[in-house]
């Protein structure tokens, strides 16, 4: 079997690891999870290397991506709160430097949840904790104004971020490149690209465990969540026969190729278009649920339960093309 058919089969078999976690413990806001720390405190980590100096850790919330090399350890998103312990002793396993950069692909808890206890554990050059990047949207979700409560603590923030679309650092003999597309899973998410490793950490615009969550309320929309995937598909390069060459990492499920986020586009696109196309002949909401425009896909994407349910995607995408529109941003 190759790498990458083994890295893909044994994150398969976690999938049902990444589905549980987020029906149970995800909360799409600033506030962390009720009466669910008896459930993700049994979390086990498991450990895979992608390729190059990259390396996938599950179990944590959200996947967690760690470049290790030479000058220290970058490691991307960094889980639940109260897995950050185990998360931390994983990450150790891979290499015994400090971890030096820290980035978020956006503010829920379930990726940033880690943050204060890994930044702590790491630090830089100078001895401070370790730098935590995102785009400045994460920043302003995760603070608050002057003589305001803060919804999550200071040492979490990030403390270098990066407004409009673009930022990039040279670290372990590769660069490492951060996209930003306006509005998409929200309004501050970050696509995370190892050009030597050929590795993207996609975060929450591209799952593999249920339908996209376009979190409204915090900036997110359909338009931006296609755009983003478009973007994956731009950095990626398929290897012989559509498999392998550049890996991406998903925010919860497996590890993927540039053909698993092409069918996701796709997909996301379909439906789009079906539910555009009842909105343009006055059906309600109720009317459009009835239709069941996702039919086809839910027996693998579909959810009753959980954040990212089947009839919340339904419901985002409807309200998003209701409301009145200039000409959408395309890529």
């Amino acid at each position: 079997m190759t790498t990458h058919n083994t890295v893909i089969a044994a994150c398969a078999l976690l999938g049902t690891i990444g589905v549980a976690q987020r029906v149970s413990t995800e909360p799409r806001n600033s506030q962390p999870a009720q009466n669910t720390t008896a459930r993700v405190d049994t979390a086990e980590i498991s450990t895979f290397h992608v390729q190059g100096n990259v390396y996938l850790l599950v179990g944590a919330g959200g996947n967690i991506a760690v470049q290790t090399g030479e000058e220290g350890v970058l490691v991307v998103d960094t889980g639940l709160a109260q897995n950050a312990d185990k998360a931390l002793a994983a990450i150790k396993k891979l290499s015994d430097k400090p971890i030096r950069w820290i980035i978020n692909t956006h503010f829920h808890p379930d990726h940033t949840g880690g943050n204060e206890a890994l930044a702590k554990a790491g630090a830089k050059t100078n001895g401070g904790p370790a730098e935590i990047i995102a785009h400045e949207n994460v920043l302003n979700r995760m603070s608050a104004p002057a003589g305001k409560v803060s919804p999550t603590p200071t040492a979490a923030w990030p403390t270098d971020t990066y407004f409009p679309e673009e930022k990039d650092i040279f670290f372990n003999g590769e660069a490492v490149m951060l996209y930003h597309d306006h509005a998409a899973h929200t309004d501050g998410d970050s696509i995370v690209f190892f050009r030597r490793s050929d590795v993207v950490v996609a975060g929450d615009v591209f799952v593999t465990t249920s339908y996209p969550f376009i979190d409204q309320a915090n900036g997110g929309s359909i338009q931006g969540e296609i755009n983003a995937l478009n973007r994956i598909l731009d950095i990626a390069v398929p290897a012989h026969e559509q498999e392998g060459g550049t890996y991406v990492i998903s925010g919860h499920g497996r590890v993927c190729d540039e053909a698993d986020v092409l069918e996701y586009r796709d997909m996301v696109t379909i439906i789009r278009d079906r539910i555009q196309d009842m909105v343009k002949r006055g059906m309600t909401i109720d009317q459009v649920k009835a239709a069941k425009p996702t039919l086809d896909y839910d027996r693998h994407y579909g959810s009753d339960t959980g954040f990212a349910t089947t009839a919340g995607f339904i419901e985002a995408v409807y309200k998003d093309l209701s409301k009145p529109q200039g000409k959408p941003t395309v890529r």
